[in-house]
């Protein structure tokens, strides 16, 4: 088992957070020379698998390719041209589709949100096992249907970039410059929803 992937990029947070959350982050900066083996990858797909769903329905689907297969190189050319200029370097490029629609045809409302969780504990285990996660949203979505030949009920959602970071991995100079920047996020107060009741004074 790998060390946790713990970078000097460590959030700074108002309230202490777990070492796996605190030094999580999107890099871009992937070491080309590091192949993703098949225990590694079982190993984050079955923390995806356990994340909680509505009902359990576990509406997430995993395209996985690994770098050398030529899957891998289709979903990069799906990628838009500022993240294939990084993205090829990863283990492994998965796309994530969320199964919108059960068997019966109804509509699963809550899909799109549990493929989120899905991907969130597949990321947090990859920090767990030294690896890093980037989550592309760039992507050519009716492409990635058309090509893989996803049934409608199928939503193309993001494609994640998964390896092993290297900081001196070769960048453009434009992204170089957000590899290294700040790490920034909104002040708790701007996320929080008031109760409008509390300012008319209603009961």
């Amino acid at each position: 088992m790998n060390q946790p992937q713990l970078s000097g990029r460590r959030a700074v947070t108002t309230a202490p957070l777990h070492a796996l959350l605190a030094h999580r982050w999107s890099p871009r900066g992937f070491d080309a020379a590091h192949e993703l083996d098949d225990a590694e990858l079982v190993t984050l797909l079955e923390a995806a698998r356990w994340a909680p769903s509505a009902n359990n329905s576990q509406p997430w689907r995993f395209l996985v390719t690994r770098r050398g297969e030529p899957a891998f190189d289709t979903v990069a050319d799906l990628l838009n041209p500022g993240n294939r200029a990084w993205a090829p370097t990863a283990g492994a490029l998965i796309l994530v589709a969320a199964k919108a629609s059960d068997e019966t045809g109804r509509s699963r409302p809550w899909a799109l949100y549990d493929a989120g969780q899905a991907v969130a504990a597949l990321s947090l285990q990859a920090q767990a096992d030294g690896l890093s996660v980037h989550q592309i949203g760039g992507f050519d979505a009716a492409a990635a249907r058309h090509i893989f030949d996803l049934d409608e009920t199928l939503v193309p959602l993001v494609v994640v970039a998964v390896g092993r970071h290297d900081p001196a991995a070769p960048l453009p100079e434009a992204l170089e410059q957000r590899e290294h920047a700040p790490r920034t996020r909104e002040p708790l107060e701007a996320l929080l929803l008031h109760d409008p009741r509390r300012s008319r004074n209603v009961a």
